[in-house]
């Protein structure tokens, strides 16, 4: 996945003798790393206006304003400062910093660094990769991912209204990085990927990488088992859009975040777009360095709900077209109403629909849709009575409960009496004679004949049929 290059070692005396010639040069690249893995204004107050004295004997001399700025430097950015100096000056490399006691006479005092002690961690980016021999790579992104296959509704339109943006400017809008969370199956994947293949798309020169957390851990396991961690750093400088799916598993892992940071750093500075998905929002993460929760908040979180209703129907009429499967109405909207979690459930769903109607050889009918849902989710029916039902059905037809309780036959009324028996015996256990006793009173025929009637009318009067399954949406609400 990573670049290897080969690299050649200076003898040890004729390194030393570069460095001591070049001192305010080799400083001068130091500050620029510096630069590149700090904030501006962290750079320009602490590290800006510090000079090389001299490197012999390999002690580096910095001279710095105060003793203040030495205390502050080696408390807060000294890890930081002996990963640079190790790479640049040498491992051996010891500091010490010049304070300046009196302008006029030049007199100071030299105070020790604890640079030595510091602990040894992966060197940070130190060069812009010529790119000129490198091959092509994979960009790991699934190409079935798409806007055009995402489905938009109210719990993911901030997301994608934000991805799609970003897509058409990565790295040049104040959405850097986009930080999408939410729970499982909601989408984040589908939607990370869709940025990368617009870019692509839009923007055919951009090198594009999607990696998930876990495999980013294995790729610096790998390279730090063979000694390749300067090529690992050095093939993620050369990404124009960093797509990291599940940053959440590089919780606990120290040595890992410290590279990501470093790699994020540069990305971000240099003005490349990285997109994070992740299953909490920043401030809900544990295990993950406080300097890398406050980069991940520089840009903009977008959370991703749970798709309501209209979603999941949307969803499954969505991949049925895409399928080319058929499913009728009753069966999508039975789907959505007990399939809620995520999309994925919804989509299993849909798959194992097809395959038992292929090996059945059976029409997809409501027995089976709810033979699969129940294998897939655990069904719970709301419980329904007929006070729910009653006033569902008066809000419908817009008749007030006295009138359906009533003899009153005019024909919206009679129409409304009938499809609130229809849905009792549907949805409760009532027997056909406690029905007709809660609705005015009615014999067990009167009830029988009303099923019936409405039975032969649902087959025949399509808004009616619509009008019905609105209600039973709204019971299942």
């Amino acid at each position: 996945m990573y670049l290897c290059t080969a690299f050649r070692r200076i003898p040890s005396d004729l390194f030393c003798a570069i460095m001591e010639k070049n001192v305010q040069v080799i400083w001068a690249q130091c500050q620029q790393v510096l630069r590149d893995n700090l904030t501006p204004t962290v750079y320009m107050t602490w590290f800006a206006p510090i000079q090389a004295l001299s490197f012999e004997n390999n002690v580096l001399v910095l001279q710095v304003k105060s003793q203040f700025i030495v205390e502050y430097i080696e408390e807060n950015y000294l890890t930081l400062l002996s990963k640079v100096l190790f790479r640049m000056f040498g491992p051996q490399t010891k500091l010490e910093y010049r304070v300046q006691i009196d302008s006029r006479t030049d007199a100071g005092v030299n105070i020790p660094s604890d640079v030595s002690q510091a602990p040894v961690a992966p060197p940070v980016l130190l060069q812009q990769p010529d790119l000129k021999d490198e091959p092509d790579f994979n960009s790991q992104l699934n190409t079935f991912y798409t806007f055009e296959t995402f489905v938009q509704g109210e719990s993911n339109k901030l997301a994608r209204t934000v991805a799609l943006s970003v897509a058409a400017q990565p790295g040049r809008t104040s959405f850097n990085p986009l930080f999408i969370y939410g729970g499982s199956g909601v989408g984040k994947t589908h939607l990370a990927n869709a940025i990368g293949n617009d870019v692509k798309r839009l923007l055919p020169q951009k090198r594009v990488l999607y990696v998930s957390a876990n495999t980013f851990q294995l790729q610096y396991q790998d390279a730090a088992a063979h000694n390749h961690i300067p090529d690992f750093l050095l093939f993620y400088q050369t990404i124009d859009v960093l797509i990291v799916d599940d940053i959440q598993y590089i919780a606990g892992k120290r040595a890992t975040q410290d590279t990501f940071f470093h790699i994020f750093n540069y990305l971000q500075q240099s003005g490349k777009q990285i997109v994070l998905t992740c299953d909490k929002a920043p401030k809900d993460l544990d295990g993950l360095e406080d300097r890398l929760l406050s980069r991940f908040k520089w840009g903009l979180a977008a959370e991703m709900v749970k798709p309501d209703y209209e979603l999941r129907k949307n969803i499954l009429l969505n991949k049925m077209h895409r399928d080319g499967v058929t499913l009728s109405m009753p069966i999508v909207e039975f789907i959505a109403n007990n399939v809620r979690d995520n999309v994925r459930d919804l989509e299993g769903v849909l798959a194992a629909l097809l395959a038992y109607s292929t090996l059945a050889d059976k029409e997809i009918d409501m027995e089976l849709a709810e033979q699969v849902v129940g294998r897939i989710v655990k069904i719970k029916p709301r419980e329904r009575n007929m006070s729910d039902i009653t006033d569902a059905v008066c809000e419908e037809f817009l008749v007030s409960p006295d009138a359906l309780f009533s003899q009153s036959r005019q024909r919206e009324v009679v129409i409304a009496r009938q499809v609130a028996m229809f849905l009792a015996k549907r949805y409760t256990e009532l027997s056909v004679s406690d029905i007709g006793r809660y609705i005015g009173n009615r014999t067990h025929a009167t009830v029988v004949h009303a099923l019936d009637v409405l039975n032969t009318m649902l087959q025949n009067d399509v808004v009616l049929g619509q009008r019905v399954r609105h209600i039973e949406n709204q019971l299942a609400s």
